[in-house]
């Protein structure tokens, strides 16, 4: 095999950059590009002047747009609330885009209030509707009366569809005539048990409702529920230039709703039969259940084309009739998830917890942590579903529970967003922030589930460190395409295929069930780890793939993909099974892992399995030989649990950046190709490597900081020098950077910065501690000041060193632990914010020959002063309905919380190489 070699570099030790190749190198900034936010109006009270004040200081900050959810309202604040969709809610919708509009930003709005979509408009007829199948037992000669209702007392809103009755040897009556019947009687012939399809009401309200926005759940399965919710906007909206980007929807969280009042009428015109002439088995009683089974497969397969067809192709056309587009989480929904984020135009994915990292100091207390961990394979659902029909954006609901309030650091959420990217997306919103009025004190309003990104947290200064960060890697991301080697295919009916329950809600908590045990996931997450890129796809996008030049095409705006990979699966769609032959002899590259055993679904189940044998026995496959492959027409077929080999075979070589330890992703924009390359393992890696992209020159753009550098390459390869915690950007290219890169051979230590530190307090509460002079550094909480074990906000240390500056060496400044971020001024000069491990800057241009001043502004964060609060009783936490919660969804309370480190705590280095 041949060597192929990388190197990475430390990114802090950068020298001054030509600003104009800078800028040629870096894309135009848009307000994509930059960092979103969730704006929670709480009670939807807000007003002109606090409206326009936040967007400033958002805009200030480096956010590109905000997303607006109103919700329930805090207390005491009744008589601002304002009425979803009223007059005046909508005149203050105008302040805000108009505002945003002057200020370059962009504005999305929640197509609702809380979640999911319901409301006043949302009567009983079109509510969250579910299946309700009830078992009767008759003796010969009883009869039932009609009109006959279910045996939940709760439901008042029904309709009987469907009533069979059963004799003992299982032979049935059709008793459906009586379905509409609203009295009379039917006396049983002989012992019967009776099967009733009620379909009922969940009863299900919007969750986190504002005011105005109160209601039932929508029936999302119907396309007449759906049209009385949208009509509702549609009035509102007429004749109203609104300025709204986007329409937004949230994850699906529609609990119970598995049915539509036209469920068995739309059931037999896809499927082709009645689902009730299968009623016995159908409930699991026949004593057949590879029966139940398929007809359960077909059932959701049904739920998955309504909730496409009713609701998600009619929430983009709505969208598109106000010059919007349509953003949408399709996780949670009952369905085929990549195609239901492909229906809309921003597939949305959302991270929820916290990931484990190995980078060294990254502070990850488990008490502060939920038990759930962020599967990055999930985020791909989404990007696959955006790249294989070459949509310009991935977005993310981003941080969800991050870790506990108050206790979330910049530095925590850097490998949490970089992960997302890793994974293809590209439109990150932050989760969230919330709307308050500039009179209510600390902390003001804030939202129960959300790393608080408001002005009031004490590292709100420090901010546009992490925006910038995230404008930069994704002004890349946005102006290229994913490069991905592979199609694999998701093999959905092994979902569908199971006679328990009966909607399979696929949801990001439960990914352990439905998604882990799978040689799908297993198989991705092989590939991944050997260093190919891939996305997902399903029937519906190999449906409409073509062949050309031996590649595969799945969408017009699409990258060509070199071959489709099928994991072991045992149900398959004989039509799907054809198309892929059929891609095979037109010259596309085809490899299972195993042969799919049986076709999915029940109707037409003998001719659909005799042309399902009759294509496998085309392929002309050995029996019990796991590794061959065939020709097959212009194409090849391979049988093999080895794809590696396979993919050896046919040329297509991984990228070996994995094997350095590093994560990887590989972008392409015209003849350029990017290598977004993270760094989170425990060490810094330094390493050289040949990348499959070769080019004329390789420029190293650095997220971090913005500048940009020349890399030297020899036979190919470079050298790279990434510490943990840091990322590069890599361009491969015609053109490149003029300033070359210095690597950081033979660091040196010139001074340690430990001692005989002035430390002044410059903003933040609840007062601000006296300042002092310290003799060495430590966490202002272990300095016996009850005013500083209590303080959050910013404290400035100065101090003043000497040094002999040697203009042929650079010069890397290293603060040590920081609690939890700082901003450093060299001579009085801005050297840039520090908010993220390594807590290192390259600080040459700064410093001069002989006495230097430094000055260091460090800002912990909001914990210890909730914790005063709560220690008070200060009434801070007062809302309606949810009120506020600990990560554990238990009443918040901080009181006994252990003083949080917090300032500058070292040690501060200086190093020359």
């Amino acid at each position: 095999m041949k060597k192929i070699y990388i190197s990475l570099v430390l990114a802090c030790n950068l020298l001054a950059f030509g600003r104009t190749m800078a800028q040629d190198l870096w894309p135009a900034v848009t307000k994509e590009m930059k960092p979103w936010t969730r704006w929670w109006w709480l009670g939807s009270a807000v007003d002109r002047t606090n409206l326009e004040r936040e967007l400033t200081l958002f805009e200030k900050s480096g956010f590109g747009g905000v997303e607006i959810t109103p919700i329930y309202g805090a207390k005491g604040f009744e008589s601002n609330y304002l009425t979803f969709l009223s007059p005046q809610w909508m005149n203050m919708l105008g302040v805000t885009t108009d505002k945003a509009n002057a200020l370059g930003m962009g504005v999305d709005m929640n197509l609702g209030t809380g979640w999911p979509f319901g409301g006043a408009q949302i009567k009983e007829k079109d509510a969250a509707t579910k299946l309700i199948l009830d078992e009767f037992e008759l003796k010969k000669g009883e009869k039932i009366t009609f009109p006959l209702k279910p045996k939940d007392p709760k439901q008042r809103y029904f309709f009987l569809q469907a009533l069979r009755a059963f004799k003992s040897d299982n032979s049935e009556i059709n008793l459906d005539d009586y379905s509409s019947h609203t009295d009379g009687t039917w006396e049983a012939p002989t012992d019967v048990r009776l099967l009733a399809v009620f379909s009922g009401r969940t009863g299900q309200k919007v969750k986190r409702a504002a005011p105005g926005g109160e209601g039932y759940t929508l029936d999302h399965l119907g396309k007449t529920s759906v049209a009385s919710y949208f009509n509702r906007f549609a009035e509102v909206f007429n004749g109203k230039q609104l300025n709204v980007r986007a329409f937004f929807n949230d994850s699906y969280e529609v609990y119970g709703a598995n049915w539509t009042d036209e469920f068995l009428q739309s059931f037999e015109r896809i499927k082709g039969y009645k689902l009730q002439d299968n009623l016995l088995d159908f409930a699991g009683k026949g004593g057949n259940e590879n029966k139940t089974a398929r007809l359960k497969s077909d059932y959701r397969e049904v739920v998955n084309a309504l909730l496409a067809n009713n609701f998600l192709i009619p929430f983009t056309d709505f969208a598109h009739r106000y010059q919007a587009i349509s953003k949408n989480q399709a996780h949670g929904s009952p369905g085929n998830l990549i195609d239901l984020y492909a229906d809309t135009d921003i597939p949305e994915c959302e991270t929820f917890g916290s990931s484990s990292f190995a980078i060294p100091g990254l502070r990850r207390d488990t008490a502060d942590i939920r038990n759930v961990d962020p599967d990055p394979i999930m985020a791909k659902f989404a990007t696959s579903a955006a790249n294989v029909y070459g949509k310009k954006y991935t977005s993310s609901e981003t941080f969800t529970w991050l870790t506990e309030h108050f206790k979330t650091s910049l530095s925590q959420t850097k490998p949490e967003v970089e992960q997302l990217f890793l994974a293809g997306v590209n439109h990150v919103f932050y989760h969230g922030t919330t709307y308050s009025p500039k009179n209510v004190p600390f902390p003001g309003w804030l939202f129960y589930a959300s790393v608080n990104f408001v002005p009031q947290n004490s590292f709100w200064d420090h901010l546009s460190g992490l925006n910038q960060y995230i404008t930069r890697v994704q002004s890349i991301l946005q102006s290229s395409r994913a490069d991905n080697e592979l199609l694999v295919y998701w093999p959905i009916y092994d979902i569908w295929n199971n006679a328990k329950g009966m909607d399979k809600a696929l949801k990001v908590h439960d990914v352990d069930e439905w998604l882990h045990p799978t040689q799908f996931y297993k198989q991705s997450v092989q590939l991944q780890k050997r260093g190919y890129s891939f996305d997902f796809a399903t029937d519906k996008i190999l449906a409409g793939t073509t062949v050309n030049d031996g590649k595969l095409k799945t969408s017009k705006d699409a990258i060509p993909y070199r071959a489709i990979y099928i994991p072991a699966c045992h149900y398959f769609s004989e039509v799907t099974l054809q198309k892929i032959l059929e891609m095979a002899k037109q010259g596309a590259t085809v490899i299972f892992q195993q042969l799919p055993q049986e076709v999915r679904g029940y109707n037409q189940l003998d001719e659909r399995t005799a042309l399902f044998n009759k294509l496998i026995t085309s392929l002309g496959f050995e029996k019990n030989n796991a590794n061959q492959y065939t020709a097959f027409g212009k194409g090849k077929i391979y049988l093999t649990t080895d794809v590696n080999s396979a993919l050896e075979t046919e040329q297509i070589a991984p990228e070996r950046i994995n094997q350095t330890g590093l994560k990887f992703s590989r972008r392409v924009s015209g003849k350029d190709t990017y290598y977004y390359l993270v760094n989170h393992s425990g060490q810094t890696v330094d390493r050289s490597m040949t990348l499959n992209a070769q080019a004329k020159y390789y420029s190293f753009l650095d997220p971090q900081t913005g500048r940009v550098f020349k890399l030297p390459s020899r036979d190919g390869k470079i050298r790279v020098q990434i510490p943990s915690g840091y990322s590069w950007i890599i361009l491969a290219s015609e053109q490149q950077a003029v300033e070359p890169f210095r690597y950081q051979d033979e660091l040196i230590q010139v001074t340690q910065l430990d001692h005989d530190w002035k430390v002044s307090f410059i903003s933040g509460g609840s007062v601000l501690p006296h300042a002092r002079k310290i003799g060495r550094l430590s966490s202002w909480t272990e300095w016996g000041d009850k005013d500083a074990i209590n303080f959050s906000g910013t404290a400035a240390y100065e101090k003043t060193f000497s040094i002999e500056k040697d203009q042929s060496k650079s010069y890397l400044l290293k603060l040590g632990r920081v609690a939890e971020s700082a901003r450093v001024f060299i001579n009085g000069k801005d050297a840039g914010i520090l908010w993220s491990i390594p807590f290192q800057q390259d600080v040459t241009k700064w410093l001069v020959n002989g006495e230097n001043k430094i000055r260091i502004e460090v800002a912990n964060l909001m914990a210890n002063r909730i914790r005063q609060l709560d220690q008070q009783k200060f009434a801070w936490r007062n809302y309606h309905e949810i009120n506020f919660v600990n990560i554990n969804y238990k009443n918040f309370d901080a009181s006994d919380w252990k003083p949080m480190e917090s300032g500058l705590i070292g040690p501060v280095t200086l190093w020359s190489y």
